[in-house]
């Protein structure tokens, strides 16, 4: 009786793998490299490869979803949470670009038996991450083409957290390759070895692109969950856990859940950045930044005091453009005046209704300056601010999913959330991931 229950449950476990296996499509995201603007020198996000269930829902399901908000239709009422997955897609991307490598063992080469002479998984890891090289500044350290800072010629820079590979050791410099600059800083000013394993996995930050039109952000890995908050299409999200076949982010109405199959995961880490690039980046912000500030001193529109009927009068933008006053503190000033107007998702009305994105982009269209209708968009105008401690009046503060314009004191103003509308707040309640500048 007992065998022939064993042979019963056996059948069954093997009829649930065919299932699965016929129910299942794994597609890879492919690896791509592209420039994001940096908050601290210049930052890259590398793609991770990612594995989606396919729908197994049926075809022919009632539940069908809305034309324009898109989500898995997967119902998992049992996930896993892989605690470790997070930190080490972050780690594997850091050494995709780096070339931070240890040999993968081959097979048959290794022990059958679990002896203690075996590597484990954790040890393995460490291995992989103690030949990289990570500043450890304030704001940058000096890359030269020689180990003296009384001949080496400075070559490019390793900003704070940026990420190299380790070369070789030389009379307290260490030689690393890190993006396009080859070359040497001084040891006092970075981590390798022991000390790089545990930093390496702060320096970056994993990232969710929503690739829809309209993504529902629920309270739990479930289309059953709730759902806490809409995103549009190209939002950026800081990843905080990777389940199976959904990610844990942040939006401003909280933490929650959304489908893998509707974002592209990547990593964003600093690497060097090198002279000519640094260059080139300084110039193109400039004239950016001149032609911007040209634009807003000629640019005369007036908001209008009946926009799709508000009766609420409105002051102009160049009411608080003054000579003794900056443009910055000037949009910081104009944009104060619609607080407590109402918040609507897609909207761009200063007074009937904005979402964080519209917001910012309306206020900065009565100065002339056109801003794209994203969060994650907005972390690439402009140029670099070094830290929220250096946010001057009118910066844009870049957050998880949202974005507001800064007015001094520590404070921002921004299109909040449904339930909040246009609201002043302090610029620090969540994490700061970049602050632009304009003007």
């Amino acid at each position: 009786m007992r065998k022939t229950r064993m042979q019963l449950i056996a059948m069954g476990v093997a009829a649930a793998v065919t299932v699965g296996g016929t129910g299942m499509n794994a597609s890879a995201s492919s690896s791509k490299v592209t420039n994001v603007l940096p908050s601290a020198g210049i930052s890259y996000a590398l793609t991770g490869d990612s594995v989606s269930l396919s729908n197994l829902a049926d075809e022919n399901s009632d539940e069908a979803a809305e034309p324009d908000i898109q989500e898995s239709a997967v119902t998992i009422t049992e996930t896993t949470p892989l605690a470790s997955t997070l930190q080490e897609n972050i780690l594997n991307d850091i050494q995709k670009a780096t070339g931070a490598t240890i040999p993968a063992e081959e097979p048959g080469t290794g022990t059958e038996d679990n002896s203690e002479e075996e590597m484990t998984a954790e040890e393995k890891e460490e291995e992989r991450f103690k030949s990289l090289v990570i500043a450890n500044v304030n704001d940058y350290v000096n890359v030269r083409d020689n180990p003296s800072e009384e001949d080496g010629e400075i070559i490019g820079k390793l900003y704070d957290d940026s990420v190299g590979t380790f070369i070789e050791e030389a009379d307290g410099w260490y030689k690393i390759k890190s993006g396009r600059v080859e070359g040497y800083v001084k040891a006092e000013y970075c981590v390798t070895g022991e000390d790089a394993v545990e930093l390496a996995k702060e320096v970056g930050k994993r990232i969710a692109t929503v690739t829809t039109t309209t993504l529902k952000v629920r309270s739990g890995p479930s289309t059953d969950d709730e759902v806490l908050g809409l995103v549009p299409i190209e939002d950026e999200l800081v990843v905080t856990e990777e389940l199976d076949g959904w990610v844990k982010v942040s939006i401003e109405e909280g933490e929650g859940y959304v489908s893998m199959d509707y974002v592209e995961l990547s990593t964003e880490f600093v690497e060097a950045e090198s002279k000519e690039e640094e260059e080139a980046r300084l110039k193109k912000e400039e004239e950016a930044r001149k032609a911007a500030l040209a634009q807003a001193k000629k640019n005369t529109k007036s908001s209008s005091s009946n926009d799709g009927g508000s009766s609420k009068s409105y002051n102009s933008a160049a009411s608080y453009t003054t000579q003794s006053s900056s443009i910055g503190s000037a949009v910081a000033s104009y944009a104060q005046q619609f607080v407590g107007n109402p918040y609507v998702y897609g909207g761009t009305s200063l007074t009937n209704g904005a979402d964080c994105s519209g917001f910012v982009m309306s206020v900065y269209a009565n100065f002339g300056v056109s801003l794209p209708h994203s969060s994650g968009a907005d972390r690439s105008v402009g140029a670099a601010v070094d830290g929220l401690g250096n946010a001057q009046p009118g910066d844009i503060v870049c957050y998880s999913g949202h974005v507001g314009i800064y007015i001094g004191g520590g404070q921002i103003v921004h299109a909040s959330s449904a339930k909040t509308g246009i609201k002043i707040s302090n610029a620090s309640y969540r994490q700061v991931l970049s602050v632009r500048r304009i003007f």
